[in-house]
């Protein structure tokens, strides 16, 4: 209590800590990334990315949502692109970085509107996951389909 009112008067920003990425919220940081890079960051694609969280993780719907909160953060500061999907690629298989790339489609998809911005953040985390364009494809078909 006494930081936060120090901080205000100091004009200071006590920055809160983070945890490291590791792959699981290296995922989550680029899903937002994914769903902010229009500049429009809509319910549902925060419903879209709670789910996949949900799913891939094992999360009660809480506990998702919390670890996209926790994500949005680390979103903010994150590095570039690259190196949140070469976090994913390197503590991941093959199968579950084909599955992250489905995920980013799924929340491309999720407002129903595709933007080029979309588009080119998951072609650069296709690129770095080492994923080819027939992956992409499959992962893009896949999401279409979960839809």
């Amino acid at each position: 209590m006494f930081a936060n009112l120090l901080s205000a008067l100091t004009g200071h920003r006590h920055e809160e800590t983070l945890p490291e990425p590791d792959a699981a919220m290296a995922l989550g940081a680029l899903l937002v990334r994914v769903a902010k890079s229009n500049l429009s960051y809509r319910v549902e694609e925060i419903r879209r990315i709670d789910r996949l969280l949900a799913k891939i993780h094992d999360l009660s719907p809480v506990d998702a949502a919390k670890m996209r909160a926790t994500c949005e953060k680390l979103e903010k500061r994150a590095p570039p692109t690259e190196i949140f999907a070469e976090l994913i690629r390197e503590g991941v298989d093959f199968d579950d970085r084909l599955q992250a790339l489905e995920a980013m489609w799924q929340v491309v998809l999720a407002d129903g509107k595709q933007s080029p911005e979309q588009t080119e953040i998951v072609t650069r985390a296709q690129h770095a996951l080492g994923l080819s364009e027939a992956d992409n494809l499959t992962a893009r078909t896949r999401a279409k389909q979960a839809r």
